[in-house]
């Protein structure tokens, strides 16, 4: 989509947005494309949160342009000069306004620093009104309430699980009723957790859970595979299970820097496995579009070790508001214009692979709704400042959740990465374990072609 708009004389307002957003890939339930907008540029927050589903907006109000996304899929925009005034490119990954930019015969004003990721939960508005530019204003959308909840682990339980539940009946009531559906099934607590909800939700809804599979992945021997077979057998559910195998050469973590366009090193890597599991499922499955994961439980309950950061300290963790899905937040120093922060950064890991090999995935941890459990929860007074009692503390709520929501007893394993469970230690030492420069100096080489 191309608008244009002729500027008032003594301002240069955006003359040019020029939005290459693939409409076909908003799912927004219940609401058009056009009513997502209005409510976009209506100046109320609360109309935003009410949108349902995945989605990366665009729209303009007379001088002004609105942007916003769901958690779940990223958002781009870069500001270009024209004689006419400025021009705002808008996609969803940064080799798309390259290329646009290059066709235009603007190359040279194009460096991938220059685009900007929108953060997550905020309506970014942009009035661009001359030279300098002005910075855009963030407003905030989504602002849960924190601490709220009783110290209970069995009602927190039951409040985040049936949480979950909604969003997966919610999501079921969307897709194409035949459609089989993929869950990648690593038999972990989010993963585990999501396959069990779909399961019941399918039976509920007098819904054949023929329609699931779960799909792990073994690179040359990876844990995750008997994990997950055990999981499914305790609960007598190991017909659903599907091993797909891969070989340590399709872990390709360059490949993986071109894919999510980061270089942090722990989300090249899970996108690194990630795209070797996609490509297979591809080739097994060339018609197969639905999958479902677990991304972002470990950010709702806090579930990393803090230990590996040192900018991190177990305060700083529990007390401050969606630290791990946003970063420290777009008013602070370290907010990364260019990148966002937090899952608000790193859900490229998951949404860039699935798009790339034509997958629609969905998590509903990622939801607003799951996330304001999560944020409601008392972590300071549950865990008392122990590292040990906030790692253990998800797979006590997640469990009681489970059985409390579904009737179903969860088996809880302990934790890992999914890079570090789907391949063996060979192949991870192999293909893996580089530092962020060796990413970053590739993922600048990547645009140092540009003409």
């Amino acid at each position: 989509m191309e608008t244009t708009l002729a500027p008032p004389p003594h301002q240069r307002t955006i003359a040019r947005l020029v939005d290459l957003t693939d409409p076909a890939r908003q799912r927004l339930p219940g609401v058009d494309l056009a009513e997502a907008r209005r409510r976009l540029v209506s100046g109320e927050p609360a109309a935003v949160l009410g949108l349902q589903g995945s989605f990366a907006l665009v729209a303009r109000g007379g001088e002004k342009v609105y942007l916003a996304r769901s958690l779940d899929r990223p958002l781009r925009y870069f500001l270009a000069k024209e004689v006419a005034g400025p021009m705002l490119v808008v996609a969803e990954r940064i080799d798309e306004i390259r290329d646009f930019l290059a066709g235009e015969g603007k190359a040279a004003q194009f460096h991938p620093s220059y685009t900007r990721m929108v953060p997550a939960h905020h309506v970014t508005e942009l009035r661009l009104v001359g030279c300098p530019d002005p910075n855009p204003v963030y407003r905030r959308f989504f602002d849960p309430q924190r601490a709220v909840l009783p110290p209970d682990l069995d009602l927190i339980g039951r409040q985040y699980v049936g949480a979950l539940m909604d969003e997966v009946r919610s999501w079921l009531g969307s897709v194409d009723p035949g459609a089989p559906i993929g869950v990648l099934l690593s038999g972990g607590i989010d993963s585990g957790a999501v396959f069990l909800c779909l399961y019941r939700a399918l039976l509920d809804l007098g819904q054949s859970p023929a329609r699931l599979k779960a799909f792990t992945l073994s690179v040359e021997g990876g844990a995750d595979a008997a994990q997950a077979r055990d999981f499914l057998s305790r609960l007598d559910l190991g017909l659903f299970h599907e091993v797909i195998e891969a070989p340590a050469s399709a872990v390709d973590p360059l490949a993986a820097v071109e894919v999510i366009e980061d270089y942090k090193p722990l989300d090249v890597e899970c996108a690194a496995v990630n795209l070797a599991l996609l490509a297979a499922l591809r080739q097994r499955y060339p018609d197969w579009q639905l999958l479902v994961d677990g991304d972002g439980g470990d950010e709702n309950l806090k579930d990393y070790p803090i230990e590996e950061n040192a900018e991190l300290t177990i305060r700083s963790v529990v007390n401050n508001r969606m630290l791990y899905h946003e970063g420290w937040g777009v008013d602070c120093i370290k907010h990364s214009l260019t990148y966002s922060g937090g899952l608000s950064r790193g859900t490229v890991r998951t949404y860039a692979p699935a798009a790339r090999h034509g997958f629609v995935g969905f998590s509903p941890y990622t939801r607003p709704a799951v996330i304001a459990v999560a944020e409601a929860i008392p972590f300071a007074a549950l865990t008392g400042g122990s590292h040990a009692q906030l790692y253990a503390l998800k797979g006590e709520v997640v469990r009681r959740g489970v059985a409390a929501v579904t009737g179903l007893e969860m088996p809880v394993y302990e934790k890992r990465r999914f890079q570090d469970g789907a391949t063996s230690d060979e192949a991870r030492m192999s293909r893996l374990g580089h530092d962020a420069e060796t990413y970053r100096r590739h993922f600048l080489d990547l645009y140092r072609q540009v003409a």
